[in-house]
Parts: C-alpha cells; sequence; structure tokens
C-alpha cells in the first residue's frame, strides 16, 4: 500500500477541516487498528467469547473444505459484495512483515457468520457496502472494486475521520466506523491475530535473578532479610 493509505487509522486531530493535517508519528494501519483492538469492541458490537469461538469454528470448517476443493459460499453476502468486503478489510489491517492481512486470518468469512448468527448488523453492513459502491462511481464510473488503489483511498481518507468529514460523507462514516471495529474484532480473535499480539501470556523466565539492587534501595528492602515463611522482603 502507498504511504498515502497509512493514513487511514491513524487518530485524526482535534481539529477543523481546514486545519486538520496527518500526524507526522511513524505509526502504521496494524498498529493503530491493534490499539482499536484493545478496546472492548466486542461489546460495543454485541460479540461474546462465545459468539467469536463460535464464528471461527465456521471459518476453520469452511477453509478445511476449500482445501478440499469445495469453495466459500458466502450465506448472507452476494459474491460483490464478499469482494469488496475482502478489500476493504484488506485496506484496513494489511499484511506486512509479521502476519497476513484481514483476508488471510479469514475476517471476509467471519464476517459472513456474524451477519447470519448477529443479523442486527445486516442493518449497516448491506446498506454501507452499496454507498461504497454508488460513491465510487459517482467519482470514477465504477464500483469500488472495480476502482483503482488511489481511487479506493481516497473515498477511505475522507470518511475515515468523523471529525473531519463532510456532512454530506456522514453514511459513509458511519458504515465505516462500525465495518473497521469489526475487522479489528474478527482479526485479533482469529488464530493469525492472537499470534500476531505475540502475548504469551504468564510465562516462567528461568533468567530471572530477582529485582535490581536499584530497585530495592527505593523499596527500601533487601534480600538479607527474606522471610521464607512468608515469602516477603523485610524492610532494611
Amino acid at each position: 500500500m502507498s504511504s498515502e493509505s497509512e493514513k487511514l487509522t491513524k487518530p485524526a486531530p482535534e481539529s477543523t477541516a481546514e486545519n486538520a493535517a496527518p500526524m507526522t508519528k511513524d505509526i502504521t494501519r496494524r498498529d493503530a487498528v491493534q490499539l482499536l483492538s484493545m478496546l472492548p469492541i466486542a461489546a460495543v458490537l454485541g460479540l461474546s467469547r462465545a459468539d467469536h469461538e463460535k464464528a471461527w469454528r465456521f471459518v476453520d470448517d469452511a477453509r478445511e473444505r476449500a482445501a478440499e476443493g469445495i469453495a466459500f459460499a458466502p450465506k448472507f453476502f452476494t459474491a460483490a459484495e464478499f469482494r469488496t468486503v475482502g478489500i476493504l478489510a484488506d485496506m484496513i489491517i494489511p499484511s506486512d512483515e509479521r502476519s497476513g492481512s484481514a483476508t488471510d486470518a479469514g475476517v471476509p468469512e467471519f464476517m459472513d457468520f456474524i451477519m447470519i448468527d448477529k443479523p442486527e448488523n445486516q442493518k449497516w453492513m448491506r446498506p454501507g457496502l452499496a454507498w461504497l459502491d454508488a460513491q465510487s462511481t459517482t467519482r470514477f464510473g465504477k464500483s469500488f472494486s472495480g476502482a483503482s488503489v488511489p481511487q479506493r483511498e481516497q473515498i477511505l481518507n475522507d470518511i475515515a475521520w468523523p471529525a473531519r468529514a463532510a456532512a454530506t460523507l456522514s453514511d459513509g462514516v458511519s458504515f465505516f466506523n462500525e465495518f473497521r471495529d469489526l475487522t479489528s474484532s474478527g482479526f485479533w480473535s482469529s488464530k493469525m491475530g492472537v499470534k500476531d499480539l505475540r502475548y504469551i501470556g504468564n510465562t516462567f523466565n528461568p533468567e530471572w535473578n530477582g529485582c535490581p539492587p536499584e530497585a530495592l534501595a527505593k523499596l527500601g528492602v533487601t534480600y538479607a532479610k527474606f522471610e521464607p515463611k512468608n515469602l516477603r522482603l523485610t524492610p532494611q
């Protein structure tokens, strides 16, 4: 992706459209959406841990069948919508040196399951995809999936920041925020996304030699007065 597209998920400056400018901090879309993933997005979307697990069992099964030659057939999305979902999800979370993209993780299939399992999400998804195509057709004479990468980025950069988006694009802004949240929730609940986070939990470190002397001194304790019975350090 071009450097211009890196603006898509950078935090928008708290300013008016006239003086708004991209942040200069070196941050990728994956970094920004990963920060987003640490918010209670699942709760906002009404998705529990059980919902995620059920969705990923569906995706894993679908991918096993695909490996056997049975192509995935969306139950909610049309073929054209499913192409757009994949393109948009990958613009939000592209592949990088660390892991694959949203589609590599199975996010489009995840979304298709969620649309059926949690039908309340249908009220924003299909109209939003239609809005995206209409906007692209009006501007460039082609659907969003048929537009060039710079053309797609132009549309997304106009709706990614609610504070500076034109009032006439409010429907697109609302859709993009919902879609970005669902993409993030899907990716970081996938096997690839969990691995991408590099979380290893409470792992024993055999090389740990205790608190450094300066830290002990600051706390006013010493190992010389360690109480084995109470498993604690005592004051110096």
